[in-house]
């Protein structure tokens, strides 16, 4: 599958839940029980087919953090070659990816425009500049808004921004310096609990 380039709000209410894809949440609540489609169905199907429940969840999951398919197979793959749960490993692995840390940090509203803002080399990782997204961060790693694109209007009121963000236990943000590290890798009890990735390791375990 292709990059998905229409409406976002069509996305969310295909799963009749909120993937994060756009900024106001309120919005996005208030359609999620139609479904998109002026003549398709009023109420979202249920039940299905084994196949049909595991090929959702790989798709929300795909969605919310905006991965293609073969990079989202890789990551599966590293997943369940790690020691441990496999469905922890593949959570872990997409939470510490550069471009959704950047998300959690409170420096951009939705992962594509954090997405957006490692491509034009904004940040620095341990002072040194990254623009790959898809960078997984480690332990200890400090992630700080360049210097020289503090004055750029995306930044504006930024450390007053990043004093109302709900951080998650495993990263730590400071607002004077417009930098965040990483405490400790993300648990399980750390991950939203939109998609069921049991059903996404099944899936891949089939393929």
């Amino acid at each position: 599958m292709g990059k998905y380039i229409g409406p976002k709000n069509k996305i969310a209410r295909r799963f009749g839940v909120n993937l994060g894809l756009k900024s106001e949440a309120t919005k996005v609540a208030r359609r999620l029980g139609q479904m998109p489609g002026v003549h398709g169905p009023k109420k979202r199907a249920k039940g299905g087919s084994s196949y049909s429940k595991q090929l959702i969840e790989k798709q929300k999951a795909k969605f919310i953090y905006g991965i293609r398919e073969a990079q989202f197979s890789r990551y599966v793959k590293e997943a369940s070659s790690m020691k441990g749960d496999s469905g922890v490993n593949l959570q872990t692995i997409l939470e510490t990816r550069l471009d959704n840390v950047i998300y959690r940090m409170g420096f951009a509203l939705t992962r594509a425009q954090a997405r957006q803002m490692v491509n034009h080399g904004m940040f620095t990782v341990n002072g040194k500049n990254l623009n790959i997204p898809s960078h997984i961060v480690k332990v200890g790693d400090v992630i700080a808004v360049r210097d020289k694109k503090l004055k750029k209007s995306l930044f504006l009121d930024l450390e007053e921004k990043l004093t109302k963000v709900q951080l998650p236990s495993w990263i730590s943000v400071d607002p004077k310096t417009k930098s965040g590290k990483i405490l400790n890798l993300p648990t399980e009890q750390d991950f939203d609990k939109i998609f069921d990735v049991k059903l996404i390791i099944e899936y891949f375990s089939t393929r």
